[in-house]
C-alpha cells in the first residue's frame, strides 16, 4: 500500500547498498531521507495526522523545515486549517530566509525565521568583528558592516514588507542550527554580542534565542554549531544576566512587545528607535562606534531603564554600548 508514497525510479530498490546508486529520490540526494510523494492523498493525510497528533499531546505549534520544497498545491493551506482547528493559538513558523510574502498571506504560516533581521543586525552590531567566512554560506547579508543610516533603511524596508500583525509574529533570531553561532560570527567580541542581543530583544516580533547563545556557547558552521549545552562551569554568567535583564524589561513594558516602531536617530554608527504603545514610549539607542557620543535627548523627559548611558545635557553613550530610556509619565 505504500508503493506510491515515494519517488521510486527503478527496481529492485537499492536502499542500503552504498556501492550502488540509490534508485529513488532522496532529499538533497541523501539516500537516508527518501522524498515523500506529497501529491498522493494518503501521504498528505499521513502528514496532517502527525501534525494533529502532536498538537493533541500538547505542543504549541510547528516549525517547518524547507517548506518551499513541498510543491503540492493547497498543502500548507490544509495544514494550517487542520492545525488551527485543534488549537487556534498554535504557532506555525516556516524556514524561509528571504522575502516570504507568498507564505504570509494569512492562509499558510503565522511567521517565518526572520533572517532579514538577522543579517542587518549582525552587520550593524558587529562592525569590524564579523567573521566573513562564517556568514558567506548560507548567505544572509551579515557582511559587510553597515552604518546606522543603512541599518535604519534596511529595517524600514523589512517593516514595510509585511503587515504589522505579521511583523509581531516573526521569529527573530541571531543564530540557529543552520548558521554559525552569534559568538563566533562576531569574533567573540562581547560588545558586539551585547549590541546584537539588545536589538533582538527590543524588536517587534517573537525573539528566539538558540540554546546556549545566552551563556556564550561558540560554534562555527554546521555541525560545529550543534554542540550540547555546556556545563555550568563554562557559562558566561555576565552574558546570561544581560539576556535575563533584557527579557525582564521586555515583559515590563508592553511597548516593547506590541508597540509600533520608528527610527528616531541615525548618526554615523549611532542608531536609535522608539517603540510606542498608547502613551507609553520606550527608546533604544545603540552606539556601534569606538568613541563616546551624545544623543540629543531632554534629561527631564526620559529615565534610563537599561544600560550604562547617562542623562546630562543629552544622553551620554559610552562606546560600543546600548541604552534603553522610557518617557516620564507626566500625568
Amino acid at each position: 500500500p505504500w508503493l506510491d508514497w515515494f519517488k521510486v525510479e527503478g527496481w529492485p530498490l537499492s536502499a542500503y547498498d552504498g556501492s550502488r546508486t540509490a534508485n529513488y529520490r532522496g532529499w538533497w540526494n541523501n539516500r537516508a531521507l527518501p522524498e515523500f510523494n506529497h501529491d498522493h492523498p494518503d501521504v498528505r493525510e499521513y502528514i496532517m495526522r502527525i501534525a494533529e497528533y502532536w498538537l493533541e499531546q500538547g505542543i504549541d505549534g510547528w516549525r517547518l523545515d524547507v517548506p518551499f520544497e513541498v510543491k503540492t498545491p493547497g498543502f500548507w493551506q490544509e495544514f494550517r486549517q487542520r492545525v488551527k482547528a485543534i488549537n487556534p493559538e498554535a504557532y506555525i513558523v516556516g524556514e524561509i530566509w528571504r522575502d516570504a510574502r507568498q507564505w504570509l498571506d494569512g492562509e499558510q504560516f503565522d511567521g517565518v525565521m526572520n533572517y532579514i533581521f538577522t543579517g542587518a543586525t549582525l552587520a550593524f552590531a558587529g562592525q569590524g568583528h564579523i567573521q566573513k567566512d562564517l556568514v558567506d554560506a548560507p548567505a544572509y547579508d551579515a557582511y559587510p558592516a553597515i552604518d546606522a543610516a543603512e541599518y535604519g533603511r534596511q529595517i524600514q524596508e523589512l517593516l514595510e514588507l509585511y503587515p504589522w500583525d505579521i511583523q509581531l509574529a516573526q521569529l527573530n533570531l541571531l543564530s540557529s542550527h543552520d548558521t554559525a553561532r552569534v559568538r563566533s560570527i562576531l569574533g567573540h567580541d562581547r560588545a558586539s554580542i551585547k549590541l546584537a542581543v539588545l536589538l533582538l530583544l527590543t524588536f517587534p516580533g517573537a525573539p528566539s534565542i538558540y540554546y546556549g547563545d545566552e551563556v556564550g556557547l561558540p560554534g562555527r558552521l554546521d555541525p560545529d554549531c550543534r554542540w550540547s549545552f555546556p556545563t555550568r562551569s563554562r557559562w558566561d554568567l555576565d552574558l546570561l544576566n544581560y539576556h535575563r535583564d533584557l527579557i525582564a524589561l521586555r515583559h515590563r513594558y508592553a511597548a516593547l512587545q506590541t508597540g509600533d516602531y520608528r527610527t528616531v536617530f541615525t548618526d554615523g554608527l549611532v542608531y536609535g528607535f522608539e517603540r510606542k504603545l498608547g502613551q507609553m514610549a520606550v527608546r533604544v539607542y545603540a552606539n556601534g562606534g569606538s568613541d563616546p557620543t551624545t544623543v540629543p535627548l531632554a534629561p527631564d523627559q526620559w529615565d534610563i531603564r537599561f544600560g550604562n548611558g547617562h542623562l546630562h545635557q543629552g544622553l551620554q553613550l559610552p562606546p560600543r554600548e546600548g541604552c534603553v530610556v522610557v518617557a516620564q509619565d507626566k500625568t
